[in-house]
């Protein structure tokens, strides 16, 4: 077969032209060099290149075709003339075909007759001649330029030689642009997994959170399902928190612990990557079409909190790549998981506490009189207003065997559940006790004597005991460590000095009784130190002489109005600032 001697008019008849003196070709060389430099976008390149190539070498069909270490072939990167599925599917092996061997050797290969060269992979059933040449750059292989043509002999070894110069030039800049390419997405891989990273760490309901970071992960990796697993350490197998496959979430058993792919995951707290499904003894078959699979551990301070489970239904879909990518996202993921497990536990432990305190707060209600008894001689009122749900203030009306009315009024050490149960356990003591001593100090002594054979912790309770005698229109009182009680007779405010250490504090106690004769009218006012404590916005205390002052004002009303008005001036007094304690009124009122 012939094919026409090239003509001047032909692209390399004007190169043989143009590079007759050794200027000419450094001058094109050096313009070969500035127009793939100026630039780090790859495409710009590539279509320099397969310009600058045009203009000296003729050829039909261009292709550059980059390595990939990874794939241990070629793919086409930029082409002019190739099919669309060429250019899609092809990788070419090293060794196979022109381009391949040419890559193989990292010499040029030139088929004058392509049709009669086996090593020849058909393109288009016109080509007939070939011209693969390597661009190497710092030692390693770059790719191949590869031209082809539709006339036999169309390249000469001038024209292998001429794109030999040109690869030489071109290869440097080529592979620049990929490195810099590779670092550009690895930087915006970070900076959006920083992102991610705020965003997961500010969602907190664990369900949202994980359709969040499936909905983020496809749009980083695509996937056909998609799977994340907590540990459940106790039981010692992956639990199934989320999964879902074509948008649509399935429910699938759970996983003992190093069995699977994801158990695998976990024990080995390695990336598992699987090419093919059907190939592998560990993978437990979830859906019949997948064929690759990739499970990520998830751990947080070196221990692992669940798996994180890609699959595919293309075999060897999941890459070393997409590992590296995951291996970043994983501890983003780990940590917010986590956080969001944590706060689903502590809220599920605040509703249990919050019923526990419903509980406890209506208990409280059956065993703290809110609606004073009938007490000869006397009117009585009572008031309770509870720092939280219930209250660590103690007391209690009950009458004597003897026929004597016993008041008991005091305040636990501590606020909230624990002093509220060891306020119900002083109060039934003292229901016990009262019967086998009638005096109120050896009350006290005996209450003392058997709070300390029960310590709890560093509990203990400030309390004053008031025996009522009807008949002698007279208080005993005796007091362990509680606020006195302010008596109101006309205009004058009286204080009883009574005092104590509180019982359950200290052993062997003594405690000392006051008698106080009242006279009809008398207000004799019990409270807690909830009332006197309680500051305002500036944080200034509301105080004993505020409060005897109010009650000079209010001796003449009955308990009931005198107790209300009393918590209104309080409430008035603190305005914005929190109820500092619990705050208990009992007014007596002599007859």
């Amino acid at each position: 077969m012939t094919t026409a001697a090239p003509t001047g008019k032909t692209s390399a008849g004007k190169a043989r032209i143009r590079f007759q003196e050794r200027a000419e070709l450094l001058d094109f060389l050096l313009d070969v060099s500035a127009a793939t430099s100026e630039t780090l976008d790859l495409d710009r390149i590539l279509a320099n290149v397969a310009a600058i190539v045009k203009d000296v070498i003729p050829y039909d069909l261009f292709a550059i075709l980059l390595y990939s270490e990874r794939q241990k072939g070629l793919s086409i990167r930029y082409s002019i003339g190739h099919r669309e599925e060429v250019i899609r599917n092809l990788v070419i092996p090293l060794g196979e075909g022109l381009t391949g061997v040419a890559a193989a050797n990292r010499q040029p290969v030139l088929s004058a007759d392509v049709r009669n060269d086996a090593r020849y992979l058909s393109a288009l059933d016109a080509v007939q001649s070939e011209l693969a040449v390597p661009m190497l750059a710092r030692g390693k292989l770059v790719g191949i330029i590869d031209l082809q043509s539709t006339h036999l002999s169309a390249y000469r070894e001038q024209d292998r030689a001429l794109l030999q110069l040109i690869a030489s030039r071109v290869a440097v800049s080529i592979d620049n642009a990929r490195l810099y390419r590779r670092v550009d997405r690895q930087n915006r891989t970070l900076k959006t997994l920083a992102h991610l990273s705020q965003e997961f760490s500010s969602i907190l309901d664990l369900d949202e959170l994980l359709r969040k970071i499936a909905t983020t992960t496809h749009s980083l990796v695509a996937f056909d399902a998609f799977s994340i697993l907590l540990l459940d350490a106790d039981r010692k197998v992956l639990r199934h928190r989320f999964s879902e496959r074509y948008d649509e979430r399935v429910v699938l058993d759970n996983i003992p612990l190093g069995k699977g792919l994801t158990g695998a995951a976990a024990e080995s707290r390695e990336i598992v990557r699987v090419a093919d499904t059907l190939a592998d003894q560990r993978y437990i078959a979830s859906h019949p079409d997948i064929r690759s699979e990739i499970a990520v551990p998830l751990i947080v301070q070196d221990r692992v909190v669940g798996v994180m489970n890609l699959e595919s239904e293309r075999m060897g879909y999941f890459t070393e790549e997409h590992s590296r990518l995951l291996s970043l996202l994983a501890p983003q993921i780990a940590s917010s998981v986590e956080n969001a497990r944590l706060y689903e536990e502590i809220a599920q432990r605040e509703q249990w506490m919050d019923r526990d305190l419903k509980a406890a707060h209506n208990v409280q209600l059956i065993m703290l009189p809110r609606e004073a008894p009938e007490v000869e001689g006397l009117e009585v009122a009572i008031r309770l207003r509870p720092a939280r749900e219930i209250t660590g203030d103690v007391y209690d009306i009950f009458e004597h065997s003897s026929g004597e009315t016993v008041f008991l009024f005091g305040d636990v050490s501590g606020k909230g559940a624990a002093a509220a149960l060891y306020g119900a356990m002083v109060s039934g003591l003292l229901r016990t006790l009262a019967h086998r001593r009638r005096d109120p100090a050896e009350l006290l002594k005996l209450l003392n004597r058997v709070l300390r054979e029960r310590i709890v912790g560093t509990q203990y309770v400030a309390l004053l005991v008031l025996v009522w005698e009807s008949k002698k229109h007279r208080f005993i009182m005796a007091n362990a460590g509680a606020e006195p009680p302010i008596i109101c007779r006309g205009a004058d405010i009286i204080k009883p000095k009574v005092e104590g250490v509180p019982a359950g504090l200290l052993d062997n106690r003594e405690y000392d009784e006051v008698i106080f004769d009242t006279q009809p009218g008398d207000v004799i006012v019990l409270h807690s130190d909830g009332i006197t404590d309680q500051p305002n916005p500036k944080g200034v205390e509301y105080g004993p002489a505020r409060l005897a002052r109010k009650l000079q004002k209010l001796c003449a009303k009955s308990p009931e109005d005198l107790a209300d008005s009393i918590l209104a001036d309080v409430e008035n007094y603190k305005s914005t600032a929190p109820t500092h304690d619990d705050q208990t009124l009992i007014v007596l009122k002599v007859r």
